[in-house]
């Protein structure tokens, strides 16, 4: 369990190092196929801290993005601690795993087939509330907080360099109150605690290894796969939830 648990981190960095995003997604969906999805949704809180803090510091301007994002950062810390320490921890595992695989489904299949509309700037305060809101209530009870979050920075338009910039930011000052929730539920105990600082090795490595393929792969083919990859593995949480 503890070489599967190992394979899915290093494949989960490579896939953010590639894509910039997809970690928790990649990590959650992986694991809950062979262990408690609230187990799962543990293990990433310290590789998806310190692998996001590393991406911030690769892609610079931290207090700027910061500035411009205040509003969403707000609320989503400020759901994702209201959810994490008083609903996560009370959810059935069943629930849990029904969840995980709706989100999972709709983000591939959005991602796949959709584009969202352009978000002009007099709606941007807006749609930062509505998409924090949105994204710290799913991250609370997931620790997957991308579909909103994606959906709001491609409305955006933001260019290539600051969209790896914010979700950096944005996962990062999320996981901070995810894990302090966590900690105040019991969900991260101390040996899961021991273990998930243990596994951020693999995830930077892997993450460094995403990186450099980067450069010899198509980002959109590669973006393409994993989403097909992530919609299979959302089926699957599914099916072991409801039959």
């Amino acid at each position: 369990m503890l070489a599967v648990v190992l394979v899915v981190f290093v494949v989960a960095g490579i896939i953010k190092g590639v894509a910039g995003i997809g970690f928790p997604t990649a990590a959650v969906s992986a694991l809950s196929q062979v262990i408690d999805p609230r187990v799962a949704i543990a293990l990433i809180v310290f590789p998806s801290l310190l692998a996001n803090l590393w991406q911030i510091h690769r892609a610079g301007g931290m207090l700027r993005t910061v500035r411009r994002f205040g509003l969403f950062i707000a609320c989503l810390c400020g759901a994702i601690l209201v959810v994490s320490t008083t609903i996560t921890a009370s959810v059935p595992v069943e629930t849990l795993m029904i969840v995980l695989g709706c989100l999972v489904v709709f983000f591939s299949v959005m991602s796949l087939a959709w584009s969202p509309p352009f978000l002009p700037e007099r709606f941007d305060r807006i749609g930062q509330a509505t998409a924090g809101l949105a994204s710290g209530i799913l991250g609370g009870l997931t620790a997957i907080w991308a579909p909103p979050m994606v959906t709001y920075l491609l409305a955006r338009r933001l260019e290539k360099d600051e969209f790896v910039r914010a979700t950096g930011v944005l996962i990062f000052a999320g996981t901070v109150p995810l894990s302090m929730g966590f900690f105040y539920s019991g969900i991260l105990t101390p040996g899961i605690a021991v273990l998930s600082l243990i596994m951020t090795a693999p995830v930077i490595a892997g993450f460094a290894i995403g990186e450099w393929m980067r450069r010899y792969i198509e980002p959109e083919r590669f973006r393409r796969i994993v989403l097909w990859i992530f919609l299979a593995m959302g089926m699957n949480l599914l099916r072991r939830a409801l039959f």
